[in-house]
């Protein structure tokens, strides 16, 4: 019998993905989500238990591990209500890391690489000082997570911890209206519709395969040497947005122009992981490539019912 795991935020992408492959691995899932920004008709594992609940409000359920998903991730939907994001990337943190108190429970709280804001080293490594802007129009995201992993910091003595930097993952399951790059470069490009670059296209960006994602997540979860410290978790392949759309392009086939708009308050210039922790702790490192897992994520799109 495997064990029992808690997956907040389960029919979210990332979340999903992570509950499917806990569940055909044996373990007992219990999803949880609102599905604030996800369609409970999506959602997987069909067998497993689910419960709908805003992890904003107290939770209570019996888990050997916990995994803390649950947050708007998409810039449209967090900047959408910011309050609402503010308060389940920090209520929900706290009520999260209580009811594993309270069952004693393992638990792996999903951060963000947006803690570094616009980055003041390149790669970003987990010791670098955040530099954000307090009142920018990001940080209810940025900062809501910087806040989380202050709430971790609290409660180190009386839990095994886990923090997951999580920088840029894309593949099968996006949400095609998430406002991502690669997600926003497909459903464009299959339209016909020119792809919208903000600023040059100069500014980069690192993407992590969801797979590979979410077997980091696991390594971190079971690992017994990463207790309470931050870990970034993503793919240091390090590519210009001008290139993604441009591989994009070529990879749907697509006669779509690239279109240029001004770069958002607050976009970072530069996203790239230094995941040497990963790699020493974890024994992880990515095995997707970008081409191989860009096919995938397309043909994923093709076959799903969305008016292109």
């Amino acid at each position: 019998m495997g064990e029992t795991i808690l997956v907040t935020g389960a029919a979210g992408f990332i979340g999903s993905s992570l509950a499917e492959r806990l569940f055909d691995e044996g373990h007992y899932v219990i999803g949880i989500d609102n599905f604030q920004t996800s369609d409970p008709r999506g959602r997987r594992m069909a067998h497993a238990e689910w419960i709908r609940h805003d992890v904003r409000e107290p939770l209570s359920v019996r888990a050997d591990k916990i995994y803390h998903l649950a947050c708007p991730a998409s810039p449209p939907a967090y900047q959408d209500d910011p309050v609402y994001t503010m308060e389940t990337a920090f209520i929900g943190t706290l009520n999260v890391l209580r009811c594993a108190e309270e069952c004693g429970a393992r638990v792996l709280v999903a951060s963000t690489s947006e803690v570094y804001g616009e980055p003041l080293e390149h790669p970003q490594r987990e010791a670098l000082r955040t530099h954000l802007d307090p009142m920018g129009p990001r940080s209810c995201y940025d900062l809501g997570k910087a806040l989380g992993e202050t709430l971790c910091a609290a409660f180190k003595d009386s839990l095994e911890l886990r923090i997951a930097r999580i920088f840029n993952t894309y593949g099968p399951g996006m949400d095609p209206e998430d406002g991502r790059v690669v997600s926003n470069f497909i459903t464009q490009a299959l339209a016909g519709d020119p792809l919208t670059v903000y600023g040059d296209g100069s500014q980069t960006r690192s993407f992590c395969y969801v797979a590979d994602m979410v077997t980091a997540l696991i390594k971190l979860m079971d690992g017994d040497i990463a207790d309470g410290i931050p870990v970034n978790l993503g793919n240091p392949d390090e590519r210009t947005v001008i290139q993604v759309a441009r591989d994009v392009l070529e990879m749907t086939e697509s006669s779509s122009e690239i279109e240029f708009e001004d770069l958002p308050k607050d976009d970072p210039t530069k996203r790239c992981p230094d995941i040497r922790l990963a790699r020493t702790v974890l024994n992880w490192e990515p095995e997707v490539d970008w081409e191989v897992g860009l096919h995938a994520t397309v043909e994923w799109f093709r076959k799903q019912e969305i008016p292109f």
